[in-house]
């Protein structure tokens, strides 16, 4: 057995260092290094930390690229995280960082950082598949919008991540590529469904995903992969260009190593995509000025009916702990009733996903994964036109009136899940079953109805070592205080520090 290891310098070191590099777009230089980065720690940093070293040209985004897939290579047989690895194309992308940089074409902190992408946004000219047999060979023509912005951005693309299949599942082991594995122990499952994106980025194997969220997906994985997850506020980022599972609930959102890592990502895709109707058209503020915003002005609120109810015992025991840590950190802290709508009562909005499939229904009953076959046949022909016209109307006049809830608080906190990963074996089952799904998107699904921004962010561990995640909500477009809350709360806390062990 070999483990991950990582240099005293790779994240101490470095985040005293670096406390003021937060910033989108002001990061600070960093005085030369007391010794070199081995190239086997290079995959242990941030992207906060990266890109600085990369901005004074003290570490080469070819250097970089080479690390993360040289892991990507040694540990993705074990976790399955990528479906498709762009290893020519993505040092072609580094060489061209590296020139730019040192002719002082910096772009900003992704410029030559190696990220990789959900294999439900397209790529122009690389397979797109949706985790399906259905979509194997389709290779879309053009790149999704947030795509385009990171292309912008500098940053360097890995390859595409394994998911659930067509992002219909709240595990990841349903795929045609086959079940995603949790770094943290490889029995378990990450989650869904953007495991992979989840396992990549804790497993160092790339410095930031992107992942998409219609009821849990980015925040549900990061949870189980004891990782950042942020699902923004509907239409701050575009759609554009994403094999849909629901429109009016589907975001996309950035999965990292930490909330400063987040804000990076989320400051590159948001803003108004004119070519998307639900597009918000609004300024876009600087997401790194969140480390300068003091939390101990906010309220909290803790909304103990519905995302208190059924906690598993550790997850219980870890969130206690962590609302300790939250008081500490804010002005006031009291119980609250939040208005939790789940899934359930917005089914007919499922009929969005299914205009997308309606060419491709016939394929999807031969080759979709058996869970999925019969869903495919019922849902396409339940949909009903005017109850997703009424369903549609409703939802939006609640995503107009949550604003009003927080008047008298800032911030809702929550946990991320009610309970931790199962075994990959016991999702297969549960897959295969002709039972119910137990409602794994309890607490998320919310934020999907209301539409407002939500971050897990890592807040302890099982005793058997499976990390849990503490959930933080605001008000629509309040990812300043959402970001400025996680990032107060990781730097109080140790978890975001604790490195994992894989077997090669």
């Amino acid at each position: 057995m070999k483990e991950q290891t990582n240099s005293i310098i790779n994240r101490r070191t470095f985040l005293s260092l670096a406390s003021s590099a937060v910033a989108a777009y002001s990061l600070q230089p960093l005085s030369l290094l007391a010794k070199p980065i081995a190239p086997e720690d290079l995959t242990g940093l941030t992207i906060q930390e990266a890109a600085e070293l990369v901005r004074s040209q003290q570490v080469s985004p070819v250097a970089l690229t080479r690390a993360c897939l040289a892991r990507i290579e040694k540990y993705n047989p074990i976790l399955n995280a990528f479906i498709t690895v762009t290893a020519k194309q993505a040092l072609a992308q580094a060489h061209t960082a590296e020139k730019e940089i040192s002719q002082g074409k910096w772009h900003g902190p992704l410029h030559g950082i190696p990220i990789a992408l959900k294999d439900n946004i397209d790529t122009a000219g690389i397979r797109t598949s949706a985790a399906s047999a259905v979509f194997a060979d389709r290779v879309p023509t053009e790149d999704a919008e947030v795509v385009r912005r990171l292309k912008a951005a500098g940053a360097v693309f890995l390859g595409k991540l394994n998911m659930h299949e067509f992002a219909w599942g709240d595990s990841s082991v349903i795929s045609y590529w086959g079940p995603v594995h949790n770094p943290w122990d490889v029995d378990f499952e990450t989650g869904g469904s953007s495991g992979g994106s989840a396992a990549a980025v804790a497993a160092d194997l790339c410095f930031g995903a992107l992942g998409t969220d219609t009821g849990a997906s980015i925040r549900l994985p990061a949870a189980h992969c004891g990782v950042v997850g942020l699902k923004p506020t509907f239409g701050l980022v575009s759609n554009r260009g994403t094999i849909p599972a629901s429109d009016s609930f589907d975001h996309v959102g950035p999965l990292c190593k930490t909330v400063a890592d987040a804000a990076l990502m989320l400051q590159a895709i948001a803003g108004h995509d004119p070519a998307w109707s639900r597009s918000k058209n609004i300024p876009i503020p600087n997401y790194g000025l969140a480390s300068t915003v003091s939390t101990k002005q906010f309220r909290i609120g803790i909304p103990r009916p519905f995302f208190y109810d059924g906690l598993d015992s550790e997850v219980e025991r870890v969130i206690n702990e962590a609302l300790k840590v939250v008081s500490s950190l804010s002005a006031s802290m009291k119980d609250v009733n939040f208005p939790a709508d789940t899934l359930y009562e917005y089914g007919a909005l499922g009929a969005e996903g299914m205009a997308f499939y309606r060419p491709y229904l016939a394929k999807a009953r031969v080759l979709a994964q058996p869970a999925y076959r019969k869903a495919f046949a019922e849902n396409i022909t339940h949909a009903n036109a005017e109850d997703y016209v009424l369903t549609r109307k409703q939802l939006f006049k609640k995503r107009r009136e949550i604003g009003r809830f927080f008047d008298d608080i800032d911030l809702l906190v929550t946990p991320t899940l009610q309970r931790p990963p199962r075994t990959i074996k016991e999702q297969i089952e549960r897959a295969n079953s002709e039972k119910p799904y137990p409602p794994e998107l309890h607490n998320t699904m919310p934020f999907n109805v209301f539409g407002n921004p939500a971050i897990s962010v890592p807040c302890g561990f099982t005793k058997s070592g499976l990390p849990i995640g503490l959930q933080i909500a605001g008000a629509p477009m309040a990812e300043d205080k959402v970001l400025a809350l996680g990032l107060a709360f990781e730097q109080s806390t140790q978890w975001h520090l604790k490195k994992l062990k894989l077997k090669s």
